[in-house]
């Protein structure tokens, strides 16, 4: 109960209580850093540090690693003209090009294939602001989230909502890959399981019922080629906000040049159970 004065209500005081705790006046103790305290600390702190440090570039130098870059790659049956000049030129709405390389050990245990890209800034401001996370979640709405600008609506009528909305969403990797062994046959390659947990539990939902009819009053992406519930026609269960190829998209890379985990080798496969042999690949 607030105390009273002459009938008149004074509410409580919220000055703190007179104690050396909470008025700060308790003994306290500061060290004096000198370099003779601060050396033999520093010592310390750096051999402890060492094994650690080891431990690390032993573990780094294990990794077996192979790196390709294809910006280059000459389309089929041109002598000239690279994948990247067609796309960007619009002269087809896909390339197709062919790398042959070499894997001069084996790769043991279990194998990842990645993509990188390099001066692709994901961590601008505006593109990371770019999405919805309600309709990520599978949470449709004819508004989607003001974030998404320009790349919420179709028309300028804004009477076609986009899903996935975004810059983000927009500009999905879609490039494609086949690796096929030249004395193994064609290696085959796993799309689920890329994606962190969380992610794919908990960020990422599909609406309730059917996919496509859902999906019937939004539009696709303006840069995609195909629509949401076809990303993955060999698996009905990963598709629309749940493709897990959209998932790992989606979490935006720190830096401009980047790594992005694409696909798993099937080791439960009888010829490349304990890894990748060498040889040569396509």
């Amino acid at each position: 109960m607030p105390d009273t004065v002459d009938g008149g209500d004074i509410p409580k005081s919220k000055r703190p209580s007179d104690s050396a705790f909470k008025q700060q006046r308790l003994p306290a103790w500061q060290p004096v850093l000198t370099a003779g305290t601060v050396l033999p600390a520093f010592f310390v702190i750096g051999i402890a540090f060492i094994p650690v440090g080891v431990a690390l570039l032993y573990f780094s130098n294990a990794i077996t690693e192979f790196v390709y870059d294809y910006t280059k790659c000459l389309q089929v049956g041109s002598q000239n003209l690279t994948c990247a000049e067609v796309l960007s030129a619009k002269e087809a709405e896909d390339c197709t090009c062919i790398v042959n390389f070499t894997l001069e050990k084996d790769f043991v245990g279990k194998v990842y294939m990645y993509y990188g890209l390099t001066n692709y800034y994901q961590n601008h401001r505006r593109y990371v602001k770019s999405r919805d996370d309600d309709q990520l979640l599978g949470r449709l709405s004819r508004t989607p989230s003001s974030d998404c600008a320009p790349f919420a609506y179709t028309d300028e009528n804004q009477l076609h909502p986009i899903a996935p909305c975004g810059a983000i969403a927009n500009s999905l990797f879609s490039d494609t890959f086949e690796l096929t062994s030249h004395e193994r046959g064609t290696v085959p390659l796993l799309r689920t399981e890329i994606a962190w947990p969380s992610d794919r539990k908990i960020k990422f939902r599909n609406p309730e019922g059917d996919l496509r009819e859902a999906l019937r009053d939004f539009s696709r992406p303006r840069d995609w080629r195909k629509e949401l519930w076809e990303l993955d026609l060999d698996n009905k269960d990963n598709n629309g906000f749940q493709n897990e190829d959209l998932i790992v998209w989606m979490r935006t890379a720190a830096l401009p040049s980047f790594r992005k985990l694409h696909r798993r080798i099937d080791h439960e496969h009888q010829k490349f159970e304990t890894g990748l042999p060498k040889g040569n690949y396509t």
